[in-house]
């Protein structure tokens, strides 16, 4: 396993993450396809093992079960102060609540102990707001973001899917005001979707904002034979919402990773992780497993060095997409 710092800042990270959206209450709202605590821990002692210190969730992932199971199975396989825990806020967490989402002061100073308590720990490594919203002043909710990282209640603090020039108020309002400063930007990009390259990416990279980007196999598209249904590309509403516009592109480029994976005589995951590894400004794809060669192929990718050749052969076929993330 490689560890890098996390944009400008000093925290080290692996270069693969796990995402933990895999693992809650599949009765829960959101993710019916989520595997349950006895089936996901496996998951977290394998990546330990292969020396994952970073591990992703949210509080809206399967009602706050994904946080639970994740605290608990890192609690009984990990030393705390070895790993970087990440969680996010903005979901709607009680629905008839007039306050039970977003990213006011109220919902982040309320949602955090919520999380706390069930990551069961007394601090945060990387607390992130999920989305923007639109509904709170921007500076309304950095300044509780500044208050929460003075509580200690969190080292760092990161941001998700949305406009560049959203991102860049942002971080001009922290520095202006000397609040604590966003260290990461997780958002959407992978071989199927490369908007992130127009203005995200050289922003990240110009303001030393490190990035960990989610859905980086495209939902499992960049990781099977196109077409190849599972449970969870059956019931993910958000997956096909992702894709719906651009399948016969996106296909083509799939069949080109099939292709170099037959090559090389390695997993299509490892070619689409390799690839993304090379992106200027990339610090640790956020990778999902729920099979035990998910994580073993993610970490194998970091060893696949692609060629020049190979990578325009992967980045030929596509076409501009419309937004889709935010």
């Amino acid at each position: 396993m490689e560890y890098v710092n996390l944009g400008s800042s000093g925290l080290k990270v692996s270069r693969i993450c796990l995402g933990c959206m895999a693992y809650g209450d599949g009765s829960k709202p959101g993710h019916p396809w989520a595997m349950g605590e006895e089936a996901g821990r496996p998951f977290f002692r394998q990546a330990l093992d292969l020396g994952v210190n970073f591990f992703d969730t949210a509080n809206v992932y399967s009602g706050g079960t994904s946080e639970e199971i994740t605290g608990r199975a890192l609690k009984d396989f990990a030393r705390r102060e070895e790993i970087v825990l990440a969680t996010k806020v903005h979901g709607v967490m009680r629905p008839n609540d007039a306050n039970g989402g977003g990213l006011s002061r109220k919902a982040i100073m309320t949602e955090i102990d919520h999380s706390l308590r069930r990551l069961g720990t007394d601090y945060i490594d990387l607390y992130q707001i999920h989305r923007w919203d639109n509904a709170t002043p921007i500076e309304e909710t950095l300044e509780a973001l500044h208050d929460v990282v003075k509580a200690g209640k969190a080292l760092y603090i990161g941001a998700s899917s949305m406009w560049a020039w959203q991102f860049m108020k942002a971080l001009a309002l922290q520095q202006a005001h000397g609040w604590a400063r966003f260290v990461s930007m997780q958002n959407h990009m992978n071989l199927l979707y490369r908007e992130e390259e127009r203005e995200m990416l050289p922003l990240c990279r110009d303001q030393g904002v490190g990035v960990i980007p989610w859905s980086p196999l495209a939902r499992g598209r960049l990781a099977r034979p196109w077409g190849e249904a599972t449970k969870r590309s059956e019931s993910d509403r958000f997956g096909q919402y992702l894709y719906r516009k651009t399948e016969d592109a996106d296909r083509a480029v799939a069949d080109v990773v099939g292709a170099i994976a037959a090559e090389r005589g390695v997993a299509r995951a490892q070619i689409a992780l390799a690839w993304l590894l090379t992106k200027p400004g990339v610090t640790a794809p956020i990778v999902g497993a729920t099979k035990p060669e998910h994580l073993q192929d993610a970490a194998t990718a970091l060893s696949v060095k692609l060629s020049s050749e190979e990578i325009a052969r992967l980045e030929a076929p596509y076409i501009p997409h419309p937004v889709a993330g935010h």
